[in-house]
C-alpha cells in the first residue's frame, strides 16, 4: 500500500500499523507526535492503529537542546 508521511510517499505491506511504520523509518523510541489524516493518534494506539492506502501523516520528532 502507498501512504504519504512528511510529504514523501512510502510502501508499506497491507496491515502495517503506526509502530510498523515508526520502526522502517527508525524512530522507534523517539520522542514524536504523529497524525494520522489530520487527526493526532497518542502513542498508546501507535502499536493498534492500521494504516490505509493512501493515508497521509505527518511525524514531527522532538528535539532537545540548550
Amino acid at each position: 500500500m502507498q501512504i504519504t508521511v512528511n510529504n514523501q510517499s512510502h510502501s508499506l505491506p497491507e496491515g502495517s500499523t503506526i509502530d510498523a511504520l515508526l520502526a522502517q523509518l527508525q524512530l522507534t523510541g523517539k520522542r514524536l507526535a504523529v497524525e494520522m489524516n489530520g487527526e493526532i493518534v497518542p502513542k498508546s494506539r501507535h502499536n493498534t492503529t492500521p494504516l490505509s492506502n493512501g493515508a497521509v501523516l505527518e511525524i514531527v520528532v522532538a528535539v532537545g537542546g540548550g
